[in-house]
């Protein structure tokens, strides 16, 4: 199978000793199969870690609930922000296997550096005490290898899995990334359930050394697929190609009228679009298929943006709703439930819906059902996380209510909000993978796939952004709602609020841009 290449030219996939890729040997549903197999591993491994580390920080590290919270979306921030990293390696100078290969060695370093901390107490604080200089640089330097890792391996795997589907039929694309965020949701399911059973019960030393044994075994597993994956030349830099072209449209911008840069199907939604680019060919440097993979890139930005709101949102269940479960009623029977376990109710939602979605969007696959078109699935994902906050400031502010007359809310009155964001990331997140892989430019598909991913790495910057000035603004006026160690004496309830209120502007903003496009 043939692809147009940034450069104009064509490149056919190869195979691992540089020739050209047979269909019948590379590719294909197997080679395709071992991507969702390595996101169930890699994911319970990041999942696990990401939702625990802010009892990690306070209980071991001794950092107050809003620092834990703040570094904890500033973890998850970074990592998916540094796919955009991932994918700019993996479009312009290596394959994606070997971009995921040394990323994933990245992360494997960093939990096996977090691994010897919680091992040895004398890289942890004494009891009530802050981490030292030496402590905290352990605990960061392994952090941030981790995010370093997890941002390259986001960005090419489900970019590398991709390539091996079919092109020339839509649905075997849109099937891969459905079957490909089945296999993300029993990763996640399997860190909510014994994952989370293990750090409570065995501790985190035990479990950041089952962390590093799985993500081993995930390299593994990837690379023993290397003489059935089919691969792609990298295409040099898309972001110098990108820039040129801007470069080049401005330094004619006074210049009347210019070259009529005729569609060749690239970029066909947006070849219509900023037109102004097309004063780029008077450069002879600059080819018309620059300039479409420019307004390709740029028609994908808006949609982007209109994303983030939602996977600030999203952040909470990481922080504020762990905080939460943790002061609530969390018996059934003699068992105690994790909070962390909550998500298991709608992973398992998920779970049973993906395949049946699946079946459906199979039956109608000679119709035009549009409900299956990915910027719908993503405005319903948007009007459901306005639901989900709107429900999380209610359930607040009945457990605080309870709490000031003596009693405990029980911790299953949190799984309403779990249930709707969770919900609410499935429709996202996969259908902003399915869109931005689809709609990109040949030489930027990992980039433009990693545009997910950065979305909610804005989404968790903006919510440590709203924490921070919230508690600014709030402590000037008397008291700070997010402030302290004891959510009894915050104003959670009211966080909520604002946040559905800003979820809501935002999806009207969504709807514009989608109808747009």
């Amino acid at each position: 199978m043939e692809t147009k290449e940034g450069n104009g030219g064509f490149e056919e996939y190869f195979d691992w000793r540089g020739q050209k890729a047979d269909p019948k040997k590379h590719g294909g549903m197997r080679a395709a199969g071992l991507a969702c197999v390595v996101e169930v591993l890699e994911n319970m491994v990041f999942l696990s870690n990401a939702t625990n580390f802010v009892a990690y920080f306070t209980e071991t590290m001794h950092y107050t609930i809003s620092e834990a919270a703040n570094m904890v979306t500033n973890f998850i921030g970074t990592s998916f922000l540094l796919t955009i990293f991932g994918g700019y390696i993996g479009d312009s100078f290596f394959t994606r296997f070997r971009t995921f290969v040394v990323f994933c060695v990245i992360e494997l370093l960093g939990i096996i550096l977090l691994t010897v901390q919680a091992h040895d107490t004398r890289l942890q604080p004494a009891l009530q005490e802050k981490p030292s200089s030496s402590q905290a640089a352990v605990l960061f330097s392994g952090l941030y290898a981790i995010a370093t890792g997890v941002g390259g391996i986001k960005a090419t795997l489900p970019a590398h899995g991709a390539d091996q589907s079919d092109h020339s039929k839509q649905r075997s694309i849109s099937s891969f990334f459905n079957w490909f965020f089945f296999s993300l949701c029993i990763g996640g399911l399997l860190s909510s359930t014994i994952m989370i059973w293990i750090e409570e019960n065995r501790g985190w030393n035990s479990s950041f050394k089952i962390s590093a044994v799985v993500l081993g075994v995930a390299l593994c597993i990837f690379i023993a697929g290397f003489p059935i994956y089919r691969f792609k030349r990298p295409g040099g830099s898309p972001i110098t190609r990108i820039f040129k072209v801007f470069v080049s449209a401005s330094r004619n911008r006074k210049v009347s009228s210019g070259p009529e840069l005729i569609d060749d199907g690239v970029g066909e939604r947006s070849h219509k679009k900023f037109r102004f680019l097309d004063k780029a060919l008077f450069d002879d440097t600059i080819s018309g298929v620059q300039v479409k993979e420019t307004r390709t890139f740029l028609g994908l930005l808006p949609i982007f943006a209109s994303t983030i709101m939602m996977n600030c949102c999203l952040a909470q269940l990481q922080t504020f709703s762990v905080e939460q479960g943790s002061i609530m009623d969390r018996k059934l029977n003699n068992f105690q439930i994790p909070t962390q376990s909550l998500t298991v109710f709608p992973l398992i939602v998920m779970l049973a819906s993906i395949p049946l979605f699946e079946h459906a969007a199979g039956s109608f696959k000679n119709k035009n059902h549009s409900i299956f078109d990915p910027l719908k699935r993503i405005g319903l994902g948007l009007a459901l996380a306005s639901a989900s906050m709107a429900v999380a400031a209610v359930v607040e502010f009945k457990r605080r209510e309870a709490a000031e007359n003596g009693n405990t809310l029980s911790v299953f009155w949190l799984g309403w909000q779990y249930l709707l964001l969770g919900v609410s990331d499935m429709l996202t997140l996969e259908g902003m993978l399915e869109f931005f892989y689809s709609e990109a430019p040949d030489s930027m598909k990992s980039i433009c796939t990693a545009l997910s991913w950065c979305s909610t790495s804005m989404g968790y910057f903006l919510s440590s952004l709203l924490v921070s000035t919230i508690n600014s603004i709030t402590g000037r006026l008397g008291r700070e709602w997010l402030g302290g160690h004891n959510l009894n004496h915050n104003r959670l309830d009211l966080f909520y609020t604002i946040l559905c209120i800003l979820n809501f502007l935002n999806m009207l903003n969504y709807i514009y841009w989608a109808k747009k496009y």
